[in-house]
């Protein structure tokens, strides 16, 4: 016993929405591919020749020319050197440059990247924290252009660490930068306070600037892209973009954070006050030897009028490992992109229900394969119920199908006719045309929740199963010298097993399908696993692992239930004594009726006026 009609169009609706997302995804990438080297050429073609013994000069002076614009400001600063200090506990190490009392590199001790060196989340000359100062007589200068004071690192009782940077200048204008880390955090607190207030900022406004550069730690630099984003929340309320497209936005409202949410960590930016009003704009290479993207935060924050203030703020440095995000509060775990768009409601699914389960299993099963496998059998079983119903509708309705046939013949020229005899033999034989679609149909929120889990989930990185080195991308057993569209340059071996296994269940289903003479529904089953190959080749291998274990589950369950557990005799004495019963039209029943009444009217009163 095979689909019905209505099931097949379900699980199409299925495969329908899967491949929609992603040719809308590739489009897009496409086009930003082109925009991108469009701007690089140009570019390029009015860049004037570089003279790099100019360069290696001006770096020379560089650090004298800040000392001399310090000391215009008028703060302190008799050696005209960066110094670097460092932070570190068990998670991560944080060096910090005297010349602006800022971060400079972040190194999280226990993630490689996929080339087995470091995490590392901020380095290189693009990354800064600074601030706006005056500098009399109309004009203005940057808290990183400003030489710091590094006081000695104070190990506090509850084994914090805090690490002070002052300046200061003979009138008592001071600024000092207070660093705290906790154990076991990545978390890192900075508490900045000014002394002379009015003589440092302009209508009392500290205008910070931001700047991020992302780089590329995983193994696909194009699918990391795509999994990065600009999130922030503004005033309460959650919200990103993505960063695979260059945009900007400008905040309307107060801003609690914003970060830069690559594949599987983050850096951000936290006000505990809140910024008052900010904007951020960003870019991505269109070479993917470079950076992942680049962002720019401007940010400000107005001061009571008084001579002295500070501002609470925090930098996140961390993977974007929702468990971890969640006891920072913030709404900060919804960084961890678990569902978005129309399907934002499959996130529930996965905090809820998914990631529960799936941490109860790594618990307690070393190999992340079998927690997948054990994973799919559970949610196998609990939609058991949901299948046993599609299949019971399509043997119900191929049972029906010599009375179908009949009806198909005797108004084979008024389909209105034969319409609505179908829907009364339908229903006086108890079945539902909508049986063997709606269950498909629910399974979709299933669906599209092991989608988003797979991909977002930090716990699958780096883990091994059979031939995949890494669960959280793409299962690679030869790479090809060229690239083949819609397909790419590699061969995903669990790709193919679960291309393979969703063919085997179209062909069983086909064989015994009913209706197997319309050419659309003979051959789309056939069609959509083939698509799955494009569709599937560069995604997480825990993702096509998991559709192997599934229609292999699938597969098995329909074999078991169509010949072993659904009763043929019973369902057709049952549906012999519903024809007998008197049906009760519902209320809706009754108007589709009266509209096809209506119609079938209309229709024989345009066939007579054109008789005559």
């Amino acid at each position: 016993m095979g689909m019905d009609r209505n099931t097949l169009i379900g699980f199409g609706l299925i495969g329908a929405l899967l491949i929609t997302m992603f040719v809308i995804n590739s489009k897009s990438r496409l086009a930003y591919e082109g925009e991108q080297k469009r701007i690089a050429d140009s570019v390029a073609a009015l860049k004037p020749a570089v003279d790099t013994n100019a360069l290696r000069l001006d770096a020379a002076k560089a650090d004298s020319l800040k000392l001399q614009q310090q000391q215009q400001l008028g703060f302190e600063q008799t050696v005209a050197s960066a110094e670097t200090v460092e932070l570190k506990n068990e998670l991560m190490t944080v060096s910090f440059s005297t010349k602006g009392a800022q971060p400079v590199k972040v190194v999280l001790n226990n993630y490689k990247k996929a080339d087995g060196s470091q995490v590392v989340l901020q380095k290189g000359s693009f990354n800064e924290f600074s601030y706006t100062l005056l500098a009399g007589n109309n004009r203005t200068a940057q808290s990183d252009e400003l030489f710091f004071t590094a006081q000695p690192v104070v190990v506090n009782a509850d084994k914090s660490q805090t690490l002070t940077f002052t300046s200061k200048d003979s009138s008592g204008k001071e600024l000092v930068h207070q660093y705290i880390m906790k154990p076991q955090e990545y978390m890192l607190d900075l508490n900045i306070s000014f002394s002379g207030v009015p003589q440092l900022f302009t209508q009392n406004t500290v205008n910070f600037t931001w700047q991020t550069e992302a780089e590329q730690v995983e193994k696909d630099h194009k699918y990391e892209l795509t999994q990065t984003h600009i999130a922030y929340n503004e005033n309460g309320s959650f919200d990103f973009e993505y960063a695979s497209s260059p945009d900007d936005i400008k905040f309307e409202k107060a801003l609690n954070w914003v970060a830069v949410k690559q594949q599987f960590f983050a850096m951000g930016l936290i006000a505990k006050n809140k910024f008052n009003t900010a904007s951020v704009n960003w870019l991505a290479p269109a070479d993917s030897s470079q950076y992942i993207t680049r962002a720019v935060t401007n940010a400000s924050v107005v001061l009571p009028a008084a001579n002295t203030a500070a501002i609470p703020l925090q930098f996140y440095y961390g993977p974007s490992d929702y468990n971890i995000l969640k006891k920072y509060g913030n709404d900060m775990e919804s960084m961890v992109p678990y569902g978005s768009g129309v399907f934002a409601f499959v996130k529930y699914i996965n905090r809820h229900f998914l990631l529960p389960v799936f941490d109860f299993l790594q618990k307690h099963v070393a190999s992340m394969g079998i927690v997948i496998l054990l994973l799919t059998l559970l949610i196998r079983l609990i939609t058991s119920p949901i299948l046993y119903k599609s299949y019971l509708s399509g043997a119900k309705m191929k049972l029906l199908k010599p009375e179908v046939d009949a009806l198909k013949a005797k108004y084979k020229d008024d389909q209105q006719a034969f319409g609505m005899e179908q829907m009364k033999l339908w229903r006086s034989a108890g079945v539902s045309p909508l049986g063997g679609c709606l269950p498909a149909l629910l399974q979709i929120p299933i669906f599209m929740s092991l989608y988003y889990f797979f991909q977002s989930n930090i716990d699958l990185r780096g883990k091994s199963f059979l031939w995949s080195s890494d669960l959280s991308a793409y299962d690679s057993i030869y790479n090809l010298p060229f690239s083949i569209p819609f397909y790419g340059d590699h061969v995903s071996l669990f790709t193919i097993t679960a291309t393979l296994t969703s063919l085997l269940i179209s062909i069983y289903s086909m064989s015994s399908m009913q209706d197997n003479n319309n050419p659309v529904m003979k051959y789309m089953p056939y069609v959509f696993p083939v698509l799955l190959l494009g569709v599937f080749n560069t995604l997480p291998s825990a993702l096509t692992w998991y559709y192997t274990v599934s229609n292999t589950i699938t597969l098995l369950l329909q074999i078991i239930i169509q010949k072993y557990i659904i009763n043929h005799d019973k369902i057709t004495a049952q549906m012999a004594e519903n024809m007998k019963k008197p049906v009760k039209k519902s209320k809706m029943q009754e108007r589709i009726e009266a509209m096809q009444e209506s119609q079938k009217k209309l229709q024989e009163m345009k066939k007579n006026s054109t008789k005559k």
